[in-house]
């Protein structure tokens, strides 16, 4: 009789009711000990008799159940059995024959033989099905046989059960697919001698291994796994099974000769040495294991380790038989021979101490008897228990756990301590049962005790000694020393998009070992993790959280986490006091740094947010007899509203303005007066002497002193203070730009404006040097003017850079600026409440918030039911109900009820921050048009710098050479002046006007300002864009690519349609929906759920029937039994009844009128006593399984059918009783405005492409619903990616649309990243562009809004050249010939609105409306049609070559679309030939081979 295992390919099944079909069919054939079906790996994996079954016989089994099964491998391979020694008591109500024939029927025992005296039973059994355990409890009275018969060698070794000084170990094992590499892991390490139980996860992808530690080692057990070709690594250091003083008597009483033996064999382990070698050139897992193998297969090596990471190589050999030299030469050799052996300085001449012999050359006849399981202790800290029936309610349960010996629970002290064995149970399953009971329940830092040991005999004491590797420390020393070294770090977290990420992320992390508390913030995007750096370490937690499909990096920079604290301490009066703070705040746990400052009276303190709290901090100090309070922070956003800014530039126009009144009055009037002369001069004929006379005798031209008149004083006078107070902050900010070696707007104004006076000033003091009779011309007039309509420009622009960041400024005054933090008692009991600064409120508080108040921070709710308006952070307008458990956002304002919530992210990790340091970051992020800008504006100053000298020069050069053409243009020329004056005086006027005129500010605002109000508009839209950059990209995209599931559609089936075929009197409609709904909540299948779902819908119910003999049979439907469905009907008639009778009025129902409830029988409200619960046989699938049962479907159900398949839906037909009663109709709804949006893009000029991992049938029917005509069907999430890149190299810019999990990858990697999130559950590291609303048409917005941006940035550009562009040369006099001559004053009034100009201009973009549906549906009416199917390329996975459409002659496709067009005008239905399909889906019923009339498909 031997046991083989086989593993067969299965192919075919969908579904774990065909896993379940398999396993039963087979199981319950003759021979068969085992069977394991896995539908991930699509195998079966068998252990049968060889006897009574053969592979091809199992294989033909599997096929008849149709399925296809193949043999990847023909060779079973044996499966080791386990024996075990019985002993049956004299007393046995039992006879042997029944003993025997009792175990032979379990699944796993393969031969049961009695001994001679019929005291002895001898069970060969197959470990990996059954246990020694539970064969015992198999047949009562009978127990383990202590001292087991005389074995003859070689014969039955009872090592199953001999755990005397066991160990378990727990390793994670890494490589595995399927069922057949945990039976070869299993089956290998099971020889293993030393070996006494194994078993391997494949879910867990884990190995729970028991062994002896004198006859093999942790390490071996690995390596063996190693080279059985998969990855292992212990996930806890192996735990002793101590023994129990009962084992220790047996010991005793074993033969001492076993002892003896096994002293000998110790002697010898003790020659065996351990080196350590240090290998160069080790590059894989590959090197590693092919230096263990060949060095392994040496005689003289007992074991090796080599590891990749340390390059190092421990081998533990026999000095006596090879030397270091030839084990180095050995390591040499390995192929590909390019390894470096050397000796690590600080192993050589070491004492190695000895170490373990191998595990196949030393065997321990000592231990094999002792036979009794071993237990350990646990303590688990219990919350909740209030009196004595709290604790009896727990031992009561817990004591009937498999596994658990004794329990005691202790109210005082609110812990339980627990005896169980750790084979078949551990703490963390003892501490989950504990709170399924209700309680808060978690492990102590001593959590495991071995049984106490009683002193052990010399022969056990002599053997731990040597047995023991020295790394070797106790549990319990390990437990002392985990609590003290717990080490956190962070780790960047990218991928996560909603709420339920960040969950997933903590559930299965605070699983691993080591892992003590994790913290995960979705908005920053990072984890906070604390754990035991001796079970794990950062590069393994972020490993972890790779494996649930997220990307994640530790963060080299922790400090991250540390809090920062500015505090004021008032009351310190010398050095000793900052001494005293600093040295007491120092030694205060969890203060990292601490700095004070007598001088400033100001605190700087660094701290650990997990150990302490700014609170804690401020007491500290309090208690030292000093008073503190916080830095006060500027929370009002006052560094985007440009208040000081604003300020500034005001009081510089308006000064500006007082002095500049009089410089123009005075201007004026001796324009006026110069215009009567010359009038004067040409109307009377007054000749020149006469004209100077009168000019010198003009009030404003008398000479106060000899060159120096009244109006060039007056101007003097009041240019100085303009030119002192006025230009302050410009020459400020030249000296700075010049200081850094650059040149900006500051520098061409100040050029400009100093220029003129100081020019001005040294012809007046020549002037009066000369004593002049005529007065000089001066330019004292140009500094008051230009400042005037510079500062007004800068002031205005300002104004309205304040308007452009509103939208930030309002997110930031959401915060909270003070918090209410209440301290509980038990049962929730308010003890005490107090104000805090928000900036004080720690991590774990519990804070309160009243109705009408601000969320402070970002929590948990625990006590009180509200609403709360979350609409300036999710841009939802509807208020969200909040209760016990659910999350709040800090800045959300609470509405009705109040409410007690745990602060979970306080400070800068709140939403809020995020989102403000989200937008901060887009407003300030450069787009690529703005670096172009500031590049041009670098060389703007110098050239305008060049052109004024230029002009300077020309025009002195051209006024001598010809001074008509000055004498004409120049304002004011009278010939009191000297030509040479008038000539120089002009050239100065041109070149100063070109300074004037240009201005580089005007480039430089043009794109900013629009960024900032764009991405502005967009967030109050529900669009946050993130940056220039992506809102720049959008409108350079050709290509949209949408993802299917959850983006297009809603991700989840839903029933669409219920048709009853049988009238209600026959069958009620409530009846067959409770029948219908009952039978499908046994089936996991997306369909089945969606069934049960809508039926509990419509009945209004929780609960349904009770569904018996469910059955599933692939390919085709379910049928099952179904009862107790008439208290649940009672219930909804009597609801109905009571209605009725409350409305009086008659309102007929008869779908609700069930004939087995007379009206007779209803007395009160229990279920009438004389109904008999009724049994109905079901079936629900499709035709084919109505067929098989002998159902006929009629022509008209079957038209029914054909129509819903048209239409891309799934139809199931469901019979009650052998009559067919219903048609249900399923779909994946599509996004009602997803036509729209489709339909919008295109004619927005851009291509619409479908990308979906779903199959090309499916993909095909979406696409013709929503009038896409390109699809990519079969996709991989990775394959995404490359396909946005070949659309890429195609020259296309690509926007991709994803509701983010998978689609990330392809976010980051397309031009523009659109992410769908709902509130804030934000695909944030992967998209540039998130939607705050699960809304298609904010697609089209964000595009639309980027192609307004655009263009307003390129009108703004505009703008600002055409200023320069045309004003330059106007001021340099190009446009002398024509009559255009510009003054400075001019020049600075046209370049500050040219400034201004740009601003408004960006600001207009604040009107911007996102396209309305209603709008857009008005445009699209009567043009948005389904595609045909012909219309439709469908691409299979990453080819480019599509599947061909349905071939359609030229008449076909004329018909079709004629008959398109006449469905579209007659009916609002889809059209009859929108779509044709052939193939099942993914949610469809159908599986395994699908006939010519293929029933299904969504």
């Amino acid at each position: 009789m031997e046991a083989k295992s086989i593993v067969i390919s299965v192919e075919g099944m969908t579904c774990n009711s065909c896993v379940q079909t398999i396993e039963q069919h087979v199981g319950k054939m003759n021979g068969i000990h085992n069977i394991n079906v896995s539908l991930e790996d699509k195998s079966a994996a068998i252990i049968y008799d060889s006897k009574l079954q053969t592979p091809a016989t199992l294989q033909e089994a599997i096929y008849d159940m149709g399925f296809d099964a193949t043999l990847p491998d023909s060779n079973p391979q044996p499966v080791l059995p386990d024996t075990i020694f019985l002993t049956i008591p004299a007393q046995s109500t039992l006879t042997s024959k029944q003993i025997c024939s009792t175990l032979l029927k379990n699944k796993g025992i393969m031969d049961v033989k009695m001994s001679s005296d019929q005291k002895t039973a001898v069970v060969t059994f197959i470990s990996s099905i059954i246990n020694g355990k539970q064969i015992i409890q198999m047949v009562p009275g009978v127990d383990l046989n202590i001292s087991a018969p005389e074995v003859t060698p070689g014969t039955y070794e009872d090592s199953s059960w001999s755990q005397a000084s066991s160990i378990v170990l727990r390793l994670k094992v890494e490589g595995m697919t399927c069922h057949s590499c945990t039976s070869t892991i299993e089956g290998k390490i099971g020889k293993l001698q030393g070996i006494q139980w194994i078993k391997v996860s494949l879910d867990n992808q884990e190995a729970v291994v028991v062994y002896h530690p004198h006859l093999i080692t942790a390490e071996e057990i690995k390596h063996q796994i190693e080279v059985a070709g998969f990855t292992a690594s212990f996930k806890k250091q192996p735990r002793p099974l101590k023994l129990s003083s009962k084992d220790l008597e047996r010991l005793k009483n074993t033969q001492t000769k076993g002892s003896e033996t096994a002293l000998k064999e110790n002697s010898n382990v003790n020659d065996t040495k351990t080196i350590v070698f240090r290998i160069d050139g080790m590059h894989c897992s590959s090197c590693v294991l092919n230096i263990q193998s060949t060095v392994s297969a040496l005689p003289s090596v007992t074991s090796i380790v080599v590891s990749l990471e340390n390059k190092t190589a421990i081998i533990n050999y026999n000095p006596n038989l090879i030397s270091i030299d030839v084990l180095r030469k050995a390591i040499e050799a390995v192929s590909p021979e390019t390894f470096k052996v050397s000796l690590p300085d600080e192993y050589e001449n070491v004492a190695l101490f000895p170490m373990l012999a191998s595990p196949l050359k030393s065997v321990h006849p000592a231990l094999k008897d002792a036979s009794q399981p071993l237990t350990q202790f646990v303590v688990i800290n219990i919350e909740g228990m209030t009196c004595n029936s709290c604790v009896q309610s727990i031992e009561g349960v817990i004591s009937q756990k498999a596994g658990v010996k004794s329990i005691r629970v202790s109210l005082s002290n609110r812990n339980g301590t627990i005896e169980y064995d750790p084979l078949q149970t551990c703490p963390e399953d003892l501490r989950s049962s504990i709170e399924d009971i209700g309680f808060d329940a978690s492990l102590s830092a001593k959590a495991e005790l071995p049984v106490a040991i009683a002193q052990p005999s010399p022969e056990v004491q002599l053997e731990s000694h040597k047995t023991e590797p020295p790394s070797k420390v106790s549990p319990t020393h390990l437990a002392r020393q985990e609590t003290k070294t717990v080490s956190k770090c962070f780790v960047q977290v990218t991928g996560m998009t909603c709420a339920s990420c960040v969950a997933n992320i903590e559930r299965n992390l605070r699983r691993e070992d080591g892992i003590h508390s994790i913290l995960v913030a979705l908005m920053a995007g990072k984890a906070e993790v604390r754990y035991n750096p001796a079970v794990i370490h950062p590069s393994a937690i972020a490993e972890l959280i790779r494996e649930l499909g997220f990307g994640a990096t530790v963060m080299e920079n922790c400090g991250e986490g540390d809090g920062i604290l500015e505090l004021v301490v008032r009351g310190m009066t010398c050095a000793s006091c900052v001494h005293k703070i600093e040295s007491t705040l120092m030694k205060t746990n969890g203060v990292l740094y601490c700095s004070v400052a007598l001088a400033t009276n100001k605190a700087h303190i660094k701290y650990d947010p997990e150990i302490i709290g700014p609170r804690d901090v401020i007491q500290v100090i309090k208690e030292l007899g000093f008073t503190t309070s916080l830095v006060k922070k500027d929370r009002s956003a006052s560094h985007l509203d440009h208040k000081q800014e604003i300020r500034q530039w005001k009081r510089s126009f308006v000064v500006s303005l007082v002095f500049c009144i009089p410089v123009m009055g005075l201007m004026i009037y001796m324009m006026v007066m110069d215009s009567q002369l010359s009038d004067a001069h040409t109307h009377h004929n007054m000749s020149s002497e006469e004209m100077e006379a009168l000019h010198s005798s003009m009030v404003l031209e008398y000479q106060l002193l000899p060159g120096l008149s009244v109006m060039n004083f007056l101007s003097f006078l009041l240019c100085v203070p303009v030119q002192m107070f006025g230009g302050w902050h410009f020459y400020i900010q030249a000296y700075k730009a010049l200081k850094h070696k650059t040149a900006n707007m500051d520098v061409l104004i100040v050029l400009a404006t100093s220029i003129a006076f100081v020019y001005s000033f040294v012809i007046l003091l020549v002037a009066m040097a000369e004593k002049a009779k005529v007065n000089p011309v001066t330019f004292f007039d140009t500094p008051p003017m230009l400042f005037v309509f510079i500062s007004l420009g800068r002031w205005l622009e300002h104004v309205a850079k304040g308007k452009t960041s509103e939208a930030l400024a309002r997110l930031i005054s959401l915060q909270a600026t003070e918090a209410t933090i209440v301290t509980l008692g038990p049962d929730n009991v308010l003890l005490s409440e107090e104000q805090v600064d928000v900036e004080l409120v720690q991590r774990g508080d519990i804070v309160k918030v009243i109705p009408g108040g601000k969320f402070p921070v970002d929590g948990r709710v625990i006590e009180g039911h509200s609403m709360v308006d979350e609409s300036l952070i999710t841009g939802e307008a509807m208020p969200v109900t909040k209760k016990p458990g659910n999350t709040v956002i800090a800045g959300s304002i609470n509405q009705n009820g109040s409410l007690l919530i745990s602060a979970t992210h306080v400070g800068a990790d709140t939403t809020l921050s995020q989102i403000v340091k989200l937008v901060e970051e887009a407003q300030t992020s450069k787009a690529p048009i703005q670096q172009f800008a500031d590049k041009l504006s670098g060389y703007f100053v110098p050239s305008i710098v060049a052109v004024s000298v230029v002009t300077l020069f020309a025009w002195i050069i051209i006024g001598f050479v010809d001074f008509e053409i000055v004498e004409k243009h120049f304002l004011g020329y009278n010939k009191s002046i000297s030509a040479a004056e008038v000539i120089i005086r002009f050239a100065f006027q041109a070149s100063i006007t070109v300074l004037c005129i240009a201005c580089p500010c005007s480039l430089g605002l043009a794109t900013p300002t629009a960024v900032m109000v764009g991405t502005g508009v967009g967030a109050q839209n529900g669009i946050l864009i993130k940056g220039g950059e992506p809102l720049e990209m959008a409108h350079k995209v050709k290509v949209v690519v949408f993802d299917k599931t959850g983006t297009i559609t809603h991700g989840t089936p839903e029933v669409m349609q219920v048709k009853f075929l049988v009238e209600s009197n026959e069958l009620p409609h409530n009846k067959m929906l409770a029948i219908v709904g009952t039978a499908e909540g046994n089936s996991e299948h997306p369909l089945g759920v969606a069934i049960t779902k809508y039926c509990k819908k419509e009945l209004d119910s929780e609960t349904l029937g009770t569904c018996t003999d469910f059955q599933v049979v692939p390919g085709c439907g379910i049928s099952c039994k179904v009862t107790n469905i008439e208290a649940l009907l009672y219930r909804k008639n009597k609801m109905v009844e009571e209605n009725n009778i409350k409305n009086v009025t008659l309102v007929k129902i008869e779908e609700n009128t069930d004939e087995s409830v007379q009206p007779a029988l209803i007395i009160d409200a229990e279920l009438p006593t004389t109904v008999t619960s009724q049994k109905y046989s079901v079936l629900i699938g499709n035709r084919e399984w109505m067929n098989r049962n002998g159902l006929l479907v009629k022509n008209e159900i079957d038209k029914a059918m054909t129509e819903h398949e048209r239409r891309g839906r799934t139809a199931v037909l469901a019979a009650v009783d052998g009559m067919l009663c219903g048609l249900i109709a399923i779909a994946d709804t599509v996004k009602p405005e997803a036509e729209l949006a489709v339909y919008t893009l295109k004619s927005m000029g851009l291509e619409v492409v479908l990308m979906t991992g779903d199959n090309s049938k499916t993909a095909r029917s979406i696409a013709s619903q929503v009038g896409i005509t390109k699809v990519f069907a079969e996709v991989l999430p990775s394959h995404k990616v490359a396909k946005v890149k070949q659309l890429q190299d195609e020259g296309k810019r690509v926007a991709m649309v994803g509701d983010g999990i998978n689609d990330s990858p392809a976010l980051a990697m397309a031009n523009v990243g659109i992410a769908i999130g709902t509130g804030t559950d934000v695909a944030i590291e992967a998209a540039d562009v998130v939607l705050i609303r699960d809304d298609l048409m904010d697609v089209v917005a964000s595009i639309d809004l980027s192609r307004k941006t655009v263009r307003r940035i390129r009108l703004n550009f505009v703008l600002a050249l055409i200023y320069n562009l045309i004003g330059v040369p106007i001021a340099a006099g190009v446009f002398l010939p024509i009559g255009l001559v510009l003054q400075p004053w001019m020049g600075s009034a046209a370049m500050a609105a040219s400034s201004v100009s740009v601003v408004l201009s960006s600001l207009l973009l604040k009107m911007y409306q996102k396209p309305s549906s209603e709008k857009l549906e008005f445009r699209a009416r009567g043009q948005m049609r389904h595609k045909s199917p012909s219309e439709i390329s469908v691409h299979i996975g990453i080819d480019e070559t599509g599947t061909g459409s349905p071939k359609l002659s030229l008449m076909d496709r004329i018909i079709n679309y004629s008959r398109a067009s006449i469905n579209s005008l007659f009916s609002d239905k889809r059209s009859v030939n929108s779509i044709v399909l052939n193939e099942p889906d993914k949610h469809s019923l159908l599986v395994g081979d699908f006939g010519e009339d293929d029933d299904t498909a969504l």
